[in-house]
């Protein structure tokens, strides 16, 4: 018997694309979805070729109407990659406590003004306006790349779509909600949409700095006072869709990252809401009954111990999606509307769920998972409108935006560039509690996912290596999610530590977390984290998006359910507030 051919090499490269070509082969015989593949390859070929870049593309059959939303951004080239990656080997160069400090205007330029809708007449038809709109953007973009390089500025909007959301929010808005991360608040508030809602629009503005539960209590306090200072028009209001009474068990595992477990069904953050509600009743006065809305409130906090989750909170109002003509009237028909606007990632939805006090608008980490902006009435007399998280044209550093939440973990092409900015500024090796790979005393943003890969077990499939990408995805989850937690501060805080934990404000955020244990009062936020620190307080936080568990720590994370409770302030405080 003759014996058989030696097998040839075959890699892993090759094989893929067999594996491919059978995929489509089988999609032509058996009548599969020909034009899918077709666009999938379509799309990626213009992605190649062009200097924008479609997130989240569906390859559907309706892809007009699918795809209209899609988040689109700056392509980067494969030069700019190579650098960066280059970048995240080279051996870490930790920062001070006071770089952490920030000013919001270096980043958001004058020259960097955000599109507004062009004027409209009822006398043009929807074709002329939307002519005249797609003309006024082209023009907008062109302007921009004649005055900045895409390599300097940050990721931003470069869909119309999402745009006209904005502006029909804008439009029918009484009172618009602008929620920003506390961890990134002067990142995430552009001066230019206050000035133009202030002064152009003459509208009142309310700012909402969210997820305080995730920043230490003097530094709430600081941000607080640096907004209300610089912005005098603005209201300015501290919430967390994560108050104490909500909270079940210990909030740290043994390995010193914070693990939070709600406690029951999802309910209403009462102290945050009855503060929305109070601003909105100085702003609107007599022109609006709010009562409603404060009965509601203190029926939700009755009702804490109740578990019937079919007892009606709001209504979701399904409407066609019309961004053409709108003439506002302010307090139309007796009722409050309120546009809630954002960064994607900032909680929006989850803020308007609290509000609720039940599940009204669909939660996603994903960036761009709100397509369209949704109306939902609150009370009779009180409406939402939910707008699609939008990232403003500014000069935010590209590694800070991953951290934000403002670009699809998924998608990004290089992730450690990201972990070298976090590594500086927080001590990630001993947080991790992770040895070098190699033995050294020198680390580097690739040592460091490489000794995340060999803690958690992270293997290629193949060449059974270190997958140092998912490593590095797996970090940069954790810090969106608040596990790993940087917070940012305004300027001049670290020179006026004392004078912020003494703040009056400081009370204030307590109620609002109802907590009274005094580890809040403890600056997390700093590049130095011992190991009794991450035993005694909390250095990492979580966020608004349900956390998961970390297979490595099964015994810690198990053990916490049987720890002892933290004590809260009494949610009923917020009944002594006059309606």
């Amino acid at each position: 018997m003759p014996q058989g051919r030696r097998k040839t090499p075959f890699s892993g490269k090759a094989k893929k694309e067999q594996l491919k070509a059978k995929k489509q082969l089988k999609s032509f015989e058996f009548g599969g979805d020909q034009k899918k593949a077709l666009l999938v390859e379509q799309q990626k070929n213009d992605e190649a070729s062009s200097s924008i870049r479609k997130i989240n593309f569906q390859p559907v059959k309706d892809t007009a109407r699918s795809n209209k939303y899609v988040l689109q951004f700056y392509n980067e080239s494969k030069e700019e990659l190579k650098e960066r990656r280059e970048f995240a080997r080279q051996s870490l160069i930790h920062v001070t406590e006071k770089e952490l400090e920030i000013v919001g205007e270096n980043y958001f330029l004058k020259e960097l003004d955000f599109p507004k809708r062009p004027p409209w007449s009822f006398n043009m038809s929807r074709e002329q306006l939307e002519q005249k709109e797609q003309k006024y953007f082209k023009e907008y973009i062109n302007n921009i790349e004649e005055k900045f390089s895409w390599k300097e500025l940050s990721f931003f909007e470069l869909n119309l779509e999402t745009w006209r959301q904005l502006w029909r929010v804008l439009e029918m808005s009484d009172i618009v909600l602008f929620i920003v991360d506390i961890r990134f608040a002067g990142l995430m508030f552009p001066p230019s949409l206050y000035d133009y809602v202030a002064n152009v629009l003459k509208k009142d503005m309310i700012l909402i700095l969210n997820k305080i539960d995730l920043s230490p209590v003097p530094l709430v306090a600081a941000w607080k006072d640096y907004f209300t200072e610089k912005y005098p028009k603005l209201h300015v209001l501290m919430f967390t869709t994560m108050p104490g009474y909500n909270l079940l068990g210990k909030q740290n595992d043994k390995a010193g990252l914070q693990i939070r477990r709600r406690k029951g069904r999802l309910r209403m953050a009462a102290e945050g809401t009855q503060l929305l509600l109070d601003a909105c009743k100085e702003i609107v006065g007599n022109n609006v009954d709010l009562s409603t809305w404060q009965e509601k409130i203190k029926e939700e906090t009755m009702l804490e111990f109740e578990e019937d989750d079919t007892r009606e909170v709001g209504e979701t109002i399904a409407i066609n999606q019309d961004v053409g003509y709108f003439e506002h009237e302010k307090y139309k028909g007796g009722v409050l509307t309120i546009g809630c606007l954002g960064q994607p990632n900032v909680g929006k939805s989850s803020v308007m769920n609290a509000i609720m006090g039940k599940k009204v608008v669909s939660v996603s980490k994903t960036p761009g998972h709100t397509k369209h902006f949704q109306t939902i009435f609150l009370t009779n007399n009180v409406r939402l409108c939910d707008c699609p998280g939008l990232i403003f044209p500014s000069k935010v550093p590209k590694p800070l935006q991953v951290l934000m939440g403002s670009f699809p973990i998924a998608q990004l092409k290089e992730p450690f560039t990201t972990i070298r900015y976090l590594a500086e500024r927080l001590d990630l090796v001993k947080l991790l509690r992770i040895d070098h790979p190699d033995g050294d005393d020198e680390w580097s943003a690739m040592d460091v996912c490489d000794g995340w890969a060999k803690k958690r077990g992270y293997i290629t499939a193949k060449a059974a290596r270190l997958d140092s990408y998912r490593a590095a995805n797996s970090l940069l989850r954790m810090a969106l999610d608040g596990k790993i937690c940087l917070s940012l501060m305004p300027p001049n805080y670290v020179a006026r530590k004392d004078y912020w934990k003494n703040h009056p404000s400081t009370d204030v955020i307590k109620w609002i977390l109802a907590r009274k244990t005094e580890e809040d009062d403890n600056d997390t936020a700093g590049s130095d984290i011992s190991d009794e620190d991450m035993d005694s307080k909390p250095a990492v936080g979580s966020g608004d998006t349900k956390q998961k568990k970390l297979p490595t720590d099964q015994e810690s994370e198990s053990n916490s359910d049987n720890d002892d409770h933290i004590n809260f302030i009494n949610k009923f405080a917020v009944l002594n507030t006059e309606g």
